[in-house]
C-alpha cells in the first residue's frame, strides 16, 4: 500500500490510519496524530490507509432471461475498517479489482434468471444480493461495504425504441377507450335530453289542447245562456267560422312569401265544422271507453 519510511517521527492525517512495522514485521496501527518511531529498534511507518468512504463505479454487460443484452451501472461505496486496517494493507494488492470481480460474478449469476421487465422492477434485489456477497468476502480483508446502488440499466438501443413504441401504443389504446366512453356518455345524455324534451313538449301540447277545449266549452255555455233559442251545434258552427276566417287572415298577413292554395266557400266551411265535431266526438268516445 505504500513505501516503508524509516523516520524518528511522523504525523498521521485525520481519517487515516498508519501501519507500523518492526524489522519488516507488522507491529501496530498508528491513529491520526504525531508518532515517534525508533529506527534503531527497527520501527518504521510502512504505509498509510485512508478510512474515508471510496466509490467504485462498475459497468457490467450481461443478458437477461428473454435474451436481451443490457448494461448495468453499479456504484459501490466502501471503506477500510480501522480495527482491521492491517488486513486491508497486507491481504489485498488491488481491492478495486477484487470488488469488481465479485460484482461481475454475482450480477451475471442473477440477471440471466430475470426478464427485462423483472430486472427493472427488482434492481434493488440485485443490488442487495451483490451487497451480501461483497460484505461476506471483503470483510475478511478489512473492508466494509457501505452501500451498493444500481444506478442505471441500459438495454440495447433497438430494445429501448421497441419498449417506447409499445408504451406509446398502450397509451393510445387507453386513450381510445376513454374517448369512446366519453362519446358514449354524450350520446346517452343527448338521447335522454331529447326524450325529456319530447315528453315536456307533449305535456305542453296536451295542456294547450285542454285549455282550448275548456275555453270553447265555456264560450258555448255562456253564448247559449245569453242568447236564448240557440243550440250548442249552432254556437260551434259560429265559432268554427270565426276561427276559419281568423286563420285566413293570419295567412294573408304572414311576412313569408309563400303561396297557399286552400279550397274556400260556404260549403267548405260546413265541411270543416263537421270534421272538427266528428273528431271531438270520437275523442270523447275513446275517453269513455278507456
Amino acid at each position: 500500500m505504500g513505501n516503508t519510511v524509516c523516520l524518528f517521527g511522523g504525523c498521521i492525517p485525520q481519517s487515516n490510519v498508519g501501519v507500523v512495522e518492526q524489522w519488516g514485521r507488522f507491529q501496530r496501527l498508528a491513529q491520526p496524530g504525531f508518532h515517534f518511531f525508533n529506527p534503531f529498534a527497527g520501527e518504521c511507518l510502512a504505509g498509510v490507509l485512508s478510512t474515508r468512504i471510496s466509490s467504485l463505479d462498475v459497468r457490467i454487460e450481461t443478458k437477461t432471461k428473454d435474451n436481451v443484452f443490457v448494461q448495468l451501472l453499479c456504484s459501490i461505496q466502501y471503506r477500510v475498517i480501522k480495527e482491521n486496517a492491517d488486513d486491508a494493507f497486507y491481504e489485498l494488492q488491488n481491492p478495486k479489482e477484487q470488488i469488481q470481480a465479485y460484482v461481475f460474478d454475482v450480477t451475471r449469476a442473477i440477471v440471466p434468471r430475470m426478464n427485462l421487465d423483472e430486472l427493472f422492477e427488482q434492481k434493488g434485489e440485485v443490488a442487495k444480493a451483490v451487497l451480501e456477497e461483497l460484505e461476506k468476502v471483503m470483510g475478511e480483508y478489512g473492508y466494509n461495504i457501505e452501500h451498493i446502488l444500481m444506478v442505471d440499466i441500459i438495454p440495447d438501443d433497438s430494445v429501448r425504441r421497441a419498449m417506447n413504441e409499445i408504451n406509446a401504443a398502450q397509451r393510445m389504446q387507453l386513450a381510445s377507450v376513454y374517448k369512446g366512453e366519453a362519446e358514449k356518455i354524450l350520446l346517452v345524455k343527448k338521447a335522454e335530453a331529447e326524450a325529456e324534451a319530447k315528453y315536456l313538449g307533449g305535456v305542453g301540447v296536451a295542456r294547450q289542447r285542454q285549455a282550448i277545449t275548456d275555453g270553447l266549452r265555456e264560450n258555448i255555455l255562456n253564448f247559449s245562456h245569453k242568447v236564448e233559442g240557440t243550440s250548442a251545434k249552432e254556437v260551434m258552427d259560429l265559432i268554427m267560422i270565426t276561427q276559419y276566417f281568423d286563420t285566413i287572415k293570419d295567412l294573408g298577413n304572414s311576412s313569408k312569401n309563400t303561396t297557399v292554395f286552400i279550397p274556400h266557400g260556404p260549403g267548405h266551411v260546413r265541411d270543416i265544422g263537421e270534421q272538427i265535431r266528428n273528431g271531438l266526438m270520437e275523442s270523447a268516445s275513446a275517453q269513455i271507453n278507456v
